[in-house]
């Protein structure tokens, strides 16, 4: 059976949904069925992030009202363990809680990880996302408005779903640390959640988007070794943080 992972953010602009591809395309290179789900109905940007924006699109809308099956989601082109459920381009009414947990819990029996990129924000959709993940990974950045944030939904994921929540602080920059006067274990404290990882800035971030290329496959950048970091202690290992 496999696990359901939501990532959430308290706020837009933290880099979740780039966490969420590459942590997703580092689970498929170490041998994992992943299969991704983008939540971000109207403002769907997942694809883009994986290196699928030219792969014919099934939205999880298509799997909820029988009209396609979870088998039915885009393979990658380059990571053929991975596949990718979109999110609709017109918001809906309503998504039936009841169908979209019918959903989850058809494609937990078919892949090894289910990865749910949710809206920013605790709306609707964050909560059902949390409701039946098994895991929750808040990402946030080192800002004090990040950070507030992310404290909310943390707080509100734990109370919805399972008590496994956890924090990515992503952006990291050194030097902006100590023009702050923040460190990790003050973000820790600000936030209330245990620590996952710790995603450096890094040009590589943004070209590997604009290439088309999954970050997991950006060789030498340290945010791309620094998910695969993450995608590790998901499965259970011991990795040191690091920042380079």
């Amino acid at each position: 059976m496999g696990q359901v992972v939501a990532f959430v953010s308290g706020k837009g602009g933290t880099g979740k949904t780039t966490l969420c591809a590459a942590v997703a395309g580092s689970l498929a290179k170490r041998g994992s069925k992943v299969l991704c789900i983008d939540l971000d109905v109207g403002l769907r940007n997942l694809d883009i992030s994986l290196g699928m924006r030219d792969e014919a699109s099934v939205s999880f809308l298509d799997v909820i009202d029988g009209s396609c099956a979870v088998t039915d989601a885009p393979v990658h082109p380059l990571l053929p363990s991975l596949r990718l459920l979109t999110a609709p381009v017109a918001e809906p009414e309503t998504v039936s809680e009841e169908a979209f947990f019918g959903l989850l819990a058809e494609a937990k029996a078919q892949f090894d990880w289910v990865l749910l990129d949710a809206p920013a924000g605790v709306g609707a959709l964050f909560r059902l996302a949390v409701r039946r993940a098994d895991r929750t990974v808040v990402v946030t950045q080192a800002d004090p408005a990040s950070m507030r944030d992310a404290e909310r939904a943390g707080s509100l994921a734990a109370q919805l779903g399972p008590q496994w929540v956890r924090v990515v602080v992503n952006r990291v920059h050194s030097r902006l640390y100590s023009r702050l006067r923040t460190n990790v274990d003050d973000i820790m404290d600000t936030v209330g959640l245990p620590l996952l990882g710790l995603v450096p800035e890094h040009a590589d971030v943004l070209l590997a988007a604009a290439w088309g290329v999954p970050l997991c496959n950006a060789e030498g950048c340290p945010a791309a070794r620094a998910c695969a970091n993450i995608a590790r202690r998901l499965e259970g290992e011991t990795v040191p943080l690091m920042l380079h």
